[in-house]
């Protein structure tokens, strides 16, 4: 084994290992219970982020730790063609060329996006695989394939032969910059300071008097055809039925009474404008209002007076207030707080607008996909994000599945342009099925992206054909995904899985925050805080990446900071894992542990103590990664491979490694060697490339690690008492070398030491393992004292008082007044800190982690204060 681990020399000859022996490759096994997992394909519009290294890192742990477990495991990768998003990244890179998407026509431009899609497609799968991604990428799908695009028009065509899709115009919301529909879900609202305009509209009979309306849009009322009052309104309940003018335009409009209107809010008043509003087209339905509509696609003025002929949304709000003003119809401004929609592609600010398009009815599918998470059958982690599943799927509205775009599912409907017959069909039409017409043309427009991402589960397996795969593989067991797409994508899949194929999709579904910035932003380019994962796997190898976004997740599902430091950490780690093996593998020398009969092997306390230590994290990992924590699973692992088998069992070891004792050697031998397969094994779900180079130079029957079985535990060898023993002879050790290092002490530099204890337990387990604790402590001797002995400086462990000798080791009066120095120190910055926390205007401004760093050193400070005072007493100060 090399000196050091260099991971840019490993990574990509261990995943061409991989690769070349198939380790990922999935086939249906009758013998085996199947894992499956369904990638959330990644979009096709560039490189992958942070938050993408977080999501794979979180499934390929869940993979490489079932495929141990002898599970037949797929894990089906694939690319979302992300039908907006993508059409809007090719058309910036031709504009900036001078070309625009109408010089080039539809099927040129097409075919300018799938040649961005080779670009681009090719680096994702470059980086999915830098990642470590144990894919079956035999399998690799994508959402615009031939054989997903047979799929996707079967659902439509199925959903409207059911009845649950139909054409008709409701109000949508409207892009005017990417000039397409969008759904509910794919607009994001934003609190904006606005103003709130009372606007009197006057009565027909009386001019001078008049109805006040409340808006925050002034220039929808071009649009008006009535004022609406709550019918638990009495201040107007005489005024429902007369009618009024609508200024500026000299409209007749009525006054209507509905359920709809907020009496709270304004005056209780409001404007009705059927084709701008979705609340008021569902007035307008009820009362029968007629539809006027004013803004047109490019979100400009029609259909108005000529004075506000083709002026924008804002600049006709500008003129409209000011005419307003002049006729006395503005009552009154005053602020206002409220939220405006912007698309979640372009940030532009989205208008509801009149319009007729695809819409799949969404009752009777939000109630599947209720029940199937209220009865268990699909398992939410974290829970909280349940309630926010059912609010609002108990909500939910009509789903607008048409988007004006050319790259995506063109819709597969067609138009009789001598009858106006719509024909549905998996084939296409040439010939009317009405009037045998072949005057037929394709609907121009394509389907949501979710649309087609819904059907992933079973699609990507041969739906609608029953294949082999689809009957063995589906449903699948787990996904994965954050938090931000519940609704956009979960929600759908859980719905398209129980409609087109009778049961659930996955059987838990876990969420995962956000990645952040180490200060807590969310990570954007206006920011210049986005962070490459290439560049981190570059700079700290994939394993330190890997292990830090495991590291850091919790179970709730929170976002995740992300820092250069914890980076360094995980690194440091790696380099912690790769020292302790290369210190086994030297040691092993010409010994075969494979040979080794381990059936009478005599073990000591500290042999016990790990091997206790060893199967309790070993059931703990199976219990924590079956149950998707792998945060905690992380954490711990980190704690008994560095702080227990690396700290004190390697320390320890070298006492028999180093002897004459050849049979106790190669006990010692075995044990190491048998831990170190062990915690490689548990290790390689996480960091797998580190795990599976050591794992080559250890003697092993296995193939490879990463198709290694996970190791079993053994309940018997877990020993409490053996355990707490050990801990107390750890304890003494980390107590006089922390003795020596406070001192100035050398750490090897043989000290005596005395030890008192009432305890006769304790004073028979000192004296037992006398020799091992001498050795790694460097201690010139180690005796029990019935007295305190003079000149010592002593610590406590346990009820057990140990005396370090240092007449002869160090300068007393100096130590003294390096001690009160200290001392005077620790008080200064003790109350520089309770200043601090004690001023509210700083725990009110202050950052939440820097004012636990100060509380954590405050109280660190303490601890000081009482140990240089202890040793002040022991110095006769």
């Amino acid at each position: 084994m090399e000196k050091a681990y260099a991971p840019g020399k490993v990574e990509e000859r261990i995943y061409k290992f991989w690769e070349e022996n198939k380790s990922f490759h999935s086939v249906p096994n009758s013998d085996k219970i199947p894992f499956v997992v369904m990638m959330p394909p990644p979009n096709i519009t560039g490189r992958l982020h942070t938050g993408h290294a977080l999501n794979f890192t979180i499934q390929d742990i869940f993979v490489r730790f079932n495929r141990m477990n002898g599970r037949e495991t797929l894990w089906l990768p694939g690319m979302d063609h992300a039908g907006i998003a993508t059409q809007a990244v090719v058309e910036r890179e031709l504009l900036a060329k001078g070309i625009k998407k109408s010089d080039l026509g539809r099927d040129r431009f097409v075919e300018k996006v799938w040649k961005w899609k080779e670009k681009y497609g090719g680096t994702i799968l470059t980086q999915l695989k830098r990642l470590g991604v144990s894919a079956d990428w035999s399998r690799l799908r994508f959402t615009l394939d031939d054989r997903y695009k047979e799929a996707v028009k079967e659902a439509f065509v199925w959903y409207y032969e059911k009845g649950l899709l139909y054409r008709g115009e409701r109000i949508i919301n409207w892009c005017p910059h990417c000039h397409t529909a969008l759904s509910d879900i794919e607009v994001e609202y934003e609190t904006s300071k606005s103003k709130l305009y009372y606007i009197k509209y006057p009565f027909k009979e009386n001019a001078n008097n008049g109805i006040v309306v409340a808006t925050t849009r002034p220039e929808t009322m071009l649009g008006d055809t009535a004022v609406a009052v709550s019918p638990d309104d009495d201040r107007y309940k005489k005024l429902v039925g007369k009618t009024i003018i609508l200024p500026l335009v000299g409209r007749e409009i009525p006054i209507v009474s509905d359920k709809g209107v907020d009496k709270e809010f304004g005056t209780g008043a409001v404007k009705v404008t059927p084709s701008h509003s979705a609340d008021d087209f569902e007035i307008a339905k009820r009362h029968d209002l007629p539809f006027v509509n004013i803004i047109n696609g490019e979100g400009k003025m029609f259909n108005v007076p000529d004075k506000y002929l083709g002026l924008s949304v804002m600049e006709c709000r500008s003129v409209l207030v000011k005419d307003l003003k002049e006729i006395g119809c503005l009552v009154k401004e005053e602020g206002f707080e409220n939220s405006v929609g912007h698309c979640q592609r372009c940030d532009t600010v989205v208008e509801p607008l009149l319009s007729k398009q695809w819409f799949i009815k969404m009752e009777m599918l939000a109630d599947k996909a209720l029940q199937v998470v209220k009865n268990g059958d699909i398992k939410i982690i974290p829970s909280k994000w349940e309630k926010v599943y059912y609010d609002w799927l108990n909500n939910i509205r009509d789903w607008c599945i048409s988007r004006q775009l050319w790259w995506g599912h063109r819709i597969p409907a067609y138009y009789c342009k001598d009858c106006g017959e719509v024909i549905v069909s998996r084939e296409e039409v040439k010939k009317c099925t009405k009037c045998g017409s072949t005057n037929i043309v394709q609907d121009e427009d394509v389907l949501d992206t979710w649309f087609s991402s819904a059907l992933w589960p079973f699609a990507t397996l041969g739906w609608p054909e029953k294949t082999i795969d689809l009957n063995y593989y589906y449903p699948t067991m787990l996904l994965v995904t954050g938090y931000d797409i519940l609704f956009f994508w979960v929600a759908r899949m859980i719905m398209s899985g129980l409609i087109f194929m009778g049961n659930k999709p996955f059987g838990t579904v876990l969420l995962h925050g956000l990645v952040r910035d180490e200060k807590g932003r969310k990570m954007s380019k206006s920011l210049k805080n986005n962070i490459d994962p290439i560049d981190i796997i570059n700079k700290y190898g994939t394993d330190a990446l890997r292990f830090t976004m495991a590291y850091l997740t919790t179970a709730g599902g929170q976002d995740i900071n992300l820092s250069g430091e914890k980076l360094t950490a995980s690194r440091n780690f790696m380099n912690k894992v790769w020292n302790a093996s290369r210190f086994v593998v030297m040691n092993l020398e010409e010994f075969n542990p494979l040979k080794f009969d381990s059936k009478n092997i005599h073990l000591e306390l500290e042999d016990i103590w790990l091997q206790s230590k060893l199967n309790r994290v070993l059931k703990r990992q199976a219990e924590l990664l079956s149950q998707y924590e792998l945060g905690e699973a992380s954490r711990e692992l980190y704690d008994f491979v560095w702080k227990e088998f690396c700290d004190w069992y390697i320390e320890i070891s070298k006492v028999r490694l180093y002897s004459d004792d050849k049979v106790r050697k190669e006990e010692t031998q075995f044990l190491l060697w048998d831990a170190l397969n062990k915690i490689l094994k548990m290790l390689h779900p996480f960091i797998p490339f580190v795990t599976e180079e050591i794992f080559s130079y250890l003697p092993h029957r296995e193939k490879a690690l990463i198709v290694a079985g996970f190791p079993g535990y053994d309940e018997g060898k877990i020993d409490k008492e053996s355990e707490k023993k050990a801990e107390f002879i750890f304890s003494a050790v980390r107590s006089i070398r922390n003795l020596k290092a406070e001192f100035d002490i050398p750490t090897t530099r043989p000290i005596k030491v005395s030890f008192r204890t009432e305890d006769d337990e304790q004073r028979k387990l000192l004296l037992q393992e006398k020799t091992k604790i001498m050795k790694i402590a460097f201690l010139s001797d180690l005796r029990f004292t019935d007295s305190r002995p003079s000149r010592t400086v002593k610590s406590v462990v346990s009820g057990t008082t140990f005396y370090l000798h240092v007449a002869t080791e160090i300068d007393v009066e100096k130590e003294k007044k390096r001690l009160n120095e200290k001392l005077e120190s620790l008080e200064t910055e003790r109350k520089k800190i309770t200043g601090r926390l004690y001023n509210e205007s700083y725990l009110k401004k202050a950052p939440s982690e820097v004012i636990k760093k100060d509380r954590d050193r405050l109280e660190e400070a303490g601890k000081e204060h009482v140990l240089i005072l202890e040793h002040l007493k022991d110095l006769g100060a």
